[in-house]
């Protein structure tokens, strides 16, 4: 039997509302040390928010992250999977939106991630991508 999404995501999610400020996301991911953030309406994933958004649709254009919504950057309306789908599936999914991440959700509800990292160390926990995946971010 093929591995789930269930088997390699990872489970739990960062989330903050649409109308969080970037800064509040950015302050999340650094104390959790994570790259990206489930942006979420009540029970609704509204759409994502990397560490690279920020970066591109934010500081690069000088904007104060303090004063900018974390729903006004964020990737909106993205592509999701449920956590009982094969991981071929998911896989499939990445590579036709060219995403790197996907919010797993289960009856409306974000209840994990599966990045590239996590694929990598299912695959081959010995590569370079799922070292980088397990590696502690810098600070």
């Amino acid at each position: 039997m093929s591995a789930l999404v269930k088997d390699v995501m990872t489970a739990g999610v960062a989330a903050v509302r649409p109308d969080a400020s970037v800064a509040e996301a950015a302050r999340l991911m650094r104390v959790q040390g994570i790259g990206d953030v489930v942006v979420a309406d009540g029970q609704d994933v509204v759409g994502v928010l990397t560490d690279r958004d920020i970066v591109v649709r934010a500081v690069a254009d000088g904007t104060d992250p303090s004063a900018l919504a974390a729903g006004d950057v964020c990737t909106p309306r993205p592509v999701v999977v449920g956590p009982r789908e094969p991981l071929s599936v998911a896989v499939a999914l990445m590579r036709e939106h060219a995403v790197r991440r996907l919010p797993v959700v289960e009856d409306g509800l974000p209840v994990g991630v599966l990045s590239l990292g996590d694929l990598a160390e299912e695959r081959d926990p010995r590569s370079l991508l799922a070292g980088i995946g397990r590696a502690a971010p810098d600070e």
